[in-house]
């Protein structure tokens, strides 16, 4: 069965054969939606998902140690993002929903090695009190002034897109930029603010300038927008948390999403690495070559294919499309989490929020830290306590070349430091994610509009999407996963209806 072979097209077969690459969170959503759309549209549809790697679910990794619920990878995801509630629901999850802890509302900056409580107020890093702004000792009275500008500066008259630090800077000050908004939003992409793409990761500034002309202002109206429609109100579970994850953790998705397609007849393939990806003599579906760990590689053709892959490994597989140099060129930042778990007894620190973030200017190994049992009530029992701490962002990836020892013991070093944590951790968790956070670039919703239009024109049926093209966020990946296949199946549909040359 591991022979070389050449498989039947949808043509040939009457079904319409789907290869789905990538078993992240993106592939396994995308699945998902190609076969409720092939369902509500009446399209006979059989599907394949390959992952490379031994696991499904991508970055997403809960462990179960004891009593405790441990995330190596991405923790929670934003409430107010729809797509991955409506997921939620639609697998019956909504039960198992939980917020933060609704006493853990501080959050910490360190300044000059000194824990500052974030003012009161900001929203997104942007300050929208003024009282709790002026009091705060993160920035000083000139800081404070140039702030204060926003108020009575003029937007910005190009409609081009510029860089986040760029807009932050021009808008309120290199003293908010680099001592709140860069330690705040620069943490969700572990890069440099001054090379992110302003309208690819936060374009709702782009929009508040262009509508209220001051940030701030437009931040303040958006505090006051009306509550949800009905039907897109948010679950019970934690309501007025900002974010969500699941009481046994993100697996608990992972492990539905993967149950569901395999009882609708979803073939899910793990350690199966795509090779190429080309079209067939007739131009009637693409032939893809899978190398399978332990198995000679087969060739099988589809008729459509979804790249759920990272952007790097995607370009490759396009690289007959000059568009998609934009994807291979892309940076990729490489980061740590260190789980370290303690007697709560022995952490004499009055842990009263969610954990800190720290600027570049400080010169730690760690660039955050969560304070996990206390904002996630679920994750330890009462007699411990659970600490997450965050290392590497752009230009500063040097403990790649740390053993797993060291990098332990200079994370406890700044937690010594920064909370006068001495206590030795009843245990350490250390999970290496690299070249794992997708860089955008000035100018990247441009360029990927164009690779899409590539794609389209030369390669009709061939759809590539995930983090490294609208978004890293959990929600962002849903989201695109279900756009990719609502556009693949109405393609298929349209492309049988249509009479034959």
């Amino acid at each position: 069965m591991h022979e070389e072979h050449r498989g039947q097209s949808g043509a040939n077969s009457g079904e319409h054969r789907v290869l789905i690459v990538g078993g992240g969170i993106t592939g396994l959503s995308a699945a998902h939606y190609v076969r409720k759309e092939a369902d509500k549209l009446g399209l006979n549809c059989r599907i394949v998902l390959t992952e490379g790697s031994d696991k499904l679910g991508g970055k997403i990794h809960t462990m179960y140690r004891d009593r405790f619920v441990i995330e190596k990878g991405p923790d929670s995801f934003l409430a107010r993002k729809q797509p991955i509630i409506d997921l939620t629901k639609e697998l019956g999850l909504e039960g198992e929903l939980t917020g933060t802890n609704p006493n853990a509302k501080k959050t910490y900056i360190l300044r000059r090695g000194r824990l500052h409580r974030l003012p009161q107020g900001l929203v997104l890093g942007i300050p929208t009190e003024v009282k709790p702004f002026i009091k705060t000792g993160l920035i000083s009275p000139a800081g404070k002034a140039r702030a204060a500008l926003d108020l009575m500066l003029p937007r910005r008259s190009s409609n081009e897109d510029e860089s986040l630090g760029d807009f932050l800077e021009r808008r309120l000050g290199r003293e908010v930029l680099d001592r709140i908004a860069e330690p705040l939003l620069a943490g969700i992409y572990a890069g440099d603010t001054h090379a992110l793409s302003l309208r690819a990761t936060f374009p709702q500034f782009h929009e508040i300038e262009k509508k209220h002309r001051s940030l701030i202002l437009g931040m303040i109206a958006g505090k006051s927008t009306p509550a949800p429609a009905p039907g897109k109100q948010l679950p019970n579970a934690g309501k007025g948390t900002v974010f969500y994850t699941y009481k046994r953790g993100l697996q608990t998705l992972v492990a539905a999403l993967t149950d569901e397609l395999r009882q609708a007849g979803v073939e899910l393939r793990t350690a199966a690495m795509v090779e190429s990806l080309h079209k067939t003599e007739d131009d009637g579906g693409y032939e893809v070559r899978v190398s399978v760990r332990g198995a000679a590689p087969v060739t099988e053709t589809y008729d459509s294919v979804i790249l759920t892959t990272p952007g790097y490994a995607t370009a490759e597989l396009l690289s007959g499309l000059p568009a998609a140099a934009h994807l291979r060129d892309m940076a990729y930042i490489s980061v740590a989490n260190i789980i370290l778990g303690f007697k709560a007894k022995e952490i004499k620190f009055q842990m009263d929020g969610t954990g800190f973030v720290i600027p570049r200017t400080e010169g730690t190994t760690i660039t955050a830290c969560t304070w996990t049992s206390i904002k996630w009530l679920h994750t330890a029992p009462e007699d411990s306590v659970v600490l997450r701490c965050y290392v590497g962002r752009s230009g500063e990836e040097g403990w790649r070349t740390l053993s797993d020892e060291e990098l332990v013991m200079r994370v406890r070093a700044d937690l010594q430091n920064i909370l006068g944590i001495t206590a030795v951790p009843e245990f350490t968790e250390v999970t290496r994610l690299l070249r794992s956070m997708p860089q955008y670039p000035v100018g990247h919703l441009e360029a990927i509009a164009e690779l899409e239009r590539q794609l389209d024109t030369y390669l009709p049926g061939v759809y590539a999407t995930g983090a490294a093209f609208r978004g890293v966020g959990l929600p962002d990946c849903v989201g695109q996963a279900k756009e990719t296949a609502r556009r693949l199946v109405a393609h298929a549909v349209s492309r049988a209806a249509a009479p034959s040359a």
